[in-house]
């Protein structure tokens, strides 16, 4: 991948991490006396808070895809990784406009388009640089897919002098006769669509014998913890995540909590499995235990990751990690030895049970009411009966 792009005069830089990334970004934005970005949607620009970079260093970031844009004007990160804006109504994005944009706050959903196309396409021809993601690298031709609804993304790279795109190191795939399989397949979990209405495959930037494109293309292909996870046997299926969303949409847990319940660039399912390991695990073990482990997720994830025992495997990493708590470990230790012995759970009548089970789930008293055990076990009465025939 890299010697192709390189063949054709684009410019491949590796980021260890989210830092090296933004350093690369910043030393080209320097580089252009660049005061304005449009960025097309990409979670892994989310991933290193690039908008945030580039606001500190003065240089205005604009979101051109219509979900991103809203959410950016809305001060909020993305909600959903394919539809970010899905948690507002008309009624929410219509008053947005009208407090950010001072619009009409009745406009319908078609006005609030075309306002914001008017808006976003000024945008694009006083921008210097264009940022994307993609959603594959293709290996034997050298080239990035990209594939969107809205043509946001080809304005991006097409109108900008400089076009650069960042991308997990996880994305690439063999050939480009792979996009057959990948891009319906991306669209049918994501969106339910057969194909998404504009595909496009960009394989360096504008050559002598061509009149559109960018003059400059630069590639930087980010690793921030994606190497962790290769490494691990056990989690390493996790990087075939096309980014469908289709797992999100399953969760029971995610339907209830949200997305932004999650606190990280990545949410649902996939995100509780690689979150940990793209940062560490003492500060997000905690998201694999936000999950029934019902197994919806893996039985809609397009590419079959088997997201419920990957998320049982982090925490069985957490406890070897020595992460669990003591209070937890003499609980569950203490539960093992009653479960394991018969007498010792019978020596607990049922008035030190409903003391000791309500001081321990005060939470579910406040909604449901106390939990109340009989005086007497199953197994005692059983025993009783057995005796009396």
């Amino acid at each position: 991948f890299e010697a192709k792009m390189t063949k054709r005069g684009a410019k491949v830089i590796w980021a260890e991490d989210a830092q090296q990334a933004l350093d690369a970004i910043g030393k080209i934005c320097d580089e252009q006396s660049c005061q304005s970005v449009v960025k097309s949607k990409s979670m892994v620009t989310e991933e290193i808070k690039l908008n945030e970079f580039l606001a500190h260093k003065g240089i205005e970031s604009v979101e051109t895809d219509l979900g991103e844009y809203i959410q950016q004007l809305d001060g909020e990160p993305p909600y959903h990784i394919v539809t970010p804006a899905m948690h507002k109504s008309k009624e929410d994005v219509a008053k947005l406009f009208a407090r950010k944009l001072h619009t009409d706050p009745k406009a319908t959903p078609e006005e609030l388009t075309l306002i914001a196309r008017e808006i976003l396409r000024e945008k694009y021809v006083h921008a210097e640089i264009g940022i994307t993601g993609a959603n594959f690298m293709i290996a034997d031709i050298g080239g990035i897919a990209i594939t969107e609804n809205e043509g946001n993304a080809r304005l991006s790279c097409a109108f900008p002098k400089t076009h650069i795109v960042v991308v997990g190191i996880e994305k690439i795939i063999p050939s480009v006769t792979d996009l057959k399989i990948f891009w319906p397949l991306l669209s049918t979990f994501g969106t339910g669509q057969k194909l998404t209405v504009y595909n496009s495959i960009i394989t360096g930037p504008r050559q002598p014998y061509e009149n559109d494109g960018p003059e400059n293309m630069i590639v930087i292909l980010l690793d921030n913890g994606r190497t962790n996870l290769l490494a691990n046997e056990k989690l390493r299926e996790s990087m075939y995540c096309i980014r469908c969303g289709a797992c999100l949409n399953a969760c029971p847990v995610y339907k209830n909590i949200g997305g932004h319940s999650y606190g990280t660039t990545y949410s649902g399912p996939i995100g509780a499995v690689i979150t940990p390991h793209l940062k560490n695990m003492k500060e997000w073990k905690h998201l694999s235990y936000a999950s029934s482990l019902c197994g919806n997720c893996t039985e809609v994830c397009a590419v079959k990751i088997n997201l419920h025992e990957l998320l049982l495997e982090n925490r069985h990493e957490s406890i070897d990690e020595g992460l669990g708590k003591f209070p937890e470990k003499m609980a569950w230790k203490m539960w093992k030895q009653a479960m394991l012995r018969r007498k010792w759970m019978n020596m607990a009548n049922g008035n030190m049970k409903n003391k000791v089970v309500n001081s321990l789930i005060k939470g579910w008293k406040k909604h449901r009411g106390e939990m109340h055990f009989p005086k007497k076990s199953f197994n005692e009465m059983w025993k009783e009966q057995s005796k009396q025939k």
